[in-house]
């Protein structure tokens, strides 16, 4: 089990039994997106077809591709990341599901691609925003993907969200383009790992 202590936070690999609250924190960070997926502005059906993904395997929200921060035992943020490269074999999954239950194409733009790590969402439970839970997961996330594994690490920032990007660029993120998501305006930002001279 990956485990790191940080301020009395730990951080680890999600669980199975994780699936529930995983899916009421990557709701706050997806909510738009996931009714752009099924479309309709529902919000029970959005959070019951990420809550089903979730606690199921091989797809792209999976609690396998995800990093849940613990404090006293309570799970207060999620960090979901996954290999750009497996994006259509995670996504084939969603798409199906999509046509099966809302009778829906999907045609949504490939957020990620070969070459990086994505990280897909990032959510921290409403009582706990502004606490740090997020920028210990990225802390940790930076640390095991790109000094540890020398991989990089990409992510979308809403054109519309400077914080964020605030927040990105400041732990090293650099932007690499733009990229459009369900209709969103977004910047691709990655931090690749640094090259030994």
């Amino acid at each position: 089990m990956l485990v790191e202590k940080n301020n009395l936070m730990v951080i680890r690999k999600a669980t199975k039994a994780d699936a529930e609250i995983i899916t009421e924190q990557l709701f706050l960070a997806m909510e738009e997106i996931l009714y752009a997926f099924i479309a309709m502005k529902d919000k029970k059906k959005a959070k019951a077809f990420l809550r089903y993904f979730v606690g199921e395997e091989n797809n792209q929200y999976s609690y396998e591709n995800c990093l849940v921060a613990e404090s006293e035992n309570e799970i207060i943020g999620t960090l979901n990341i996954y290999d750009g490269q497996q994006l259509e074999s995670l996504r084939a999954p969603i798409i199906a599901y999509i046509k099966t239950h809302f009778g829906i194409g999907f045609n949504h733009e490939e957020e990620t691609q070969e070459g990086e790590y994505y990280i897909d969402s990032l959510g921290v439970s409403e009582k706990h925003q502004g606490k740090g839970a997020g920028t210990a997961l990225l802390k940790f996330t930076i640390e095991k993907y790109v000094k540890n594994n020398q991989r990089t690490i990409g992510l979308l920032v809403d054109e519309g969200n400077p914080n964020a990007e605030k927040l990105y660029l400041k732990l090293g993120f650099e932007f690499v383009g733009r990229k459009a998501l369900a209709g969103k305006k977004m910047k691709h930002l990655q931090l690749k790992p640094k090259v030994e001279e």
